[in-house]
């Protein structure tokens, strides 16, 4: 069975990475309540700017900051999207989705939703 997949880049600062994972946490709680099947947060450790690209330019990253890169899996693009309505509505999101709250820069982040091409 394929699945689908949406795959984000963030760009973290050092010093907001607890705060990240705190609210990392709630959200994935959210995904999951809301049906989606794994949530996936992971701070890079082997990640160095390429000759011309790279996570780490793809966020333009700074020396204070790291990237974070995630994953939310689903069973279809379907799932996802209803999985996503929900999770949008619930009131609970909606002190994550404050800018001025957030611990990294929304801007800088990036994400897209993937129809699964292997699995093994």
């Amino acid at each position: 069975m394929a699945h689908y997949v949406d795959g984000f880049v963030v760009p973290v600062p050092r010093n907001k990475l607890d705060a990240y994972r705190r609210m990392a946490e709630q959200a994935g709680k959210l995904w999951k309540e809301h049906g989606a099947l794994q949530f996936w947060e992971c701070v890079g450790d082997d990640v160095k700017p390429g000759k011309l690209t790279s996570f780490p330019q793809s966020v333009q990253l700074k020396d204070d900051e790291v990237v974070v890169f995630s994953w939310i899996l689903y069973n279809s693009r379907e799932h996802r999207d209803n999985v996503n309505t929900k999770v949008m509505e619930d009131p609970r999101m909606k002190p994550m989705m404050d800018p001025d709250s957030m611990p990294f820069d929304g801007k800088r982040m990036f994400w897209g939703g993937f129809e699964s091409l292997v699995e093994l």
